[in-house]
């Protein structure tokens, strides 16, 4: 049904509360598309990085915990854009409250993904900075624990930001089919230096350190290997194992920089039109990074490209495949 001006209604039985239903330009079909397939995607292989380090008992080592609760965040910000994609072009049929958890959902998986990258650099550091105290002080307990912390704070602190949306999910939307959800400027403003600016400060920080600390050490190495004894031969590699996964993980927070920057500038600046979440564009931005973490994954970490082999030939259902050897 449409109304006096001709446009559709997203609720025709409400005529004089219905909103209309929004309308959207070619490039604007085109890039929903674009992102709904991605989002997929984005599911799709962070899933298969959540099972790699969920079943294979070898795998479960200080880092690759820190790169499962990333793929666990990455995963629901890949669910979470899904939604966004059918909130941006259709009208929202699933409720004010449903409307507000979506984006409280979302903001949760971002704050843990931040959060998390910041385990990521702090437990580079004490690899490569502090290696002989590394084994005693990045434990899988230790890990385990503080990656429990960083989700319940992420989940206390969004609580917080969005807590008169989760009360009153109504009162931003002026009509039936809206799906609106807003705070404050003021709010917004600290809400990013706490949730991003502060924190990728302290992750450059400590990358910068891990990047100097690493040249001199590959530089230490490569004097060294030359007279280095038979015996000595496993700390050698014990390093270059260190170094590589300093590097790999450095891509990925490299990446997560590149991507994240736009949509946080694109929130900021959206944030005082009542916009919720930023438009397409910003979305997508945040869909790049949980998409590619796991193509990196399989560019540099052998043991992910066995797991996969070992998931699609089925073989992870075979009794005994959980102690499979995989480094």
């Amino acid at each position: 049904m449409k109304d006096q001006d001709g446009a559709e209604l997203c609720f025709p039985q409400l005529l004089n509360v219905s909103c209309k239903k929004p309308k959207t330009s070619q490039t604007d079909i085109v890039l929903m598309y674009l992102l709904f397939f991605t989002s997929v995607f984005t599911v799709t292989l962070n899933l298969l990085v959540i099972i790699s380090v969920s079943h294979f008992r070898q795998l479960h080592t200080p880092s690759n915990l820190l790169i499962l609760s990333l793929a666990v965040s990455d995963s629901l910000l890949g669910l979470v854009t899904i939604v966004e994609a059918h909130r941006q072009t259709d009208c929202w049929f699933v409720g004010d409250l449903m409307c507000s958890l979506h984006v409280y959902v979302a903001s949760i998986s971002l704050s843990a993904s931040v959060g998390v990258m910041v385990l990521i650099s702090v437990d580079r550091y004490v690899a490569i900075c502090d290696p002989l105290h590394y084994p005693t002080r990045v434990t899988v307990t230790r890990v385990k624990i503080i990656v429990c912390v960083c989700w319940m704070c992420a989940v206390a602190y969004n609580g917080l930001i969005y807590k008169d949306n989760l009360l009153e999910p109504r009162q931003f939307n002026s009509c039936y089919g809206e799906c609106v959800v807003a705070i404050i400027y003021i709010l917004a403003v600290l809400d990013i230096i706490l949730s991003f600016v502060s924190p990728i400060t302290v992750i450059i920080i400590l990358y910068m350190r891990v990047f100097v600390t690493a040249v001199s050490q590959a530089r230490a190495m490569r004097s060294y290997v030359a007279a280095v004894t038979f015996q000595c031969s496993g700390t050698v590699t014990t390093k270059k194992s260190e170094l590589k996964a300093a590097r790999t993980l450095g891509v990925v927070v490299l990446v997560f920089l590149m991507c994240f920057c736009p949509y946080f500038c694109l929130s900021l600046i959206q944030v005082d039109s009542l916009s919720g979440l930023p438009a397409a564009s910003g979305v997508f931005m945040m869909c790049i990074s949980p998409c590619l973490n796991p193509v990196i994954y399989a560019l540099f970490y052998p043991w992910f490209r066995k797991a996969l082999r070992l998931i699609f030939s089925l073989q992870i259902l075979q009794p005994g495949s959980r102690d499979t050897n995989m480094l």
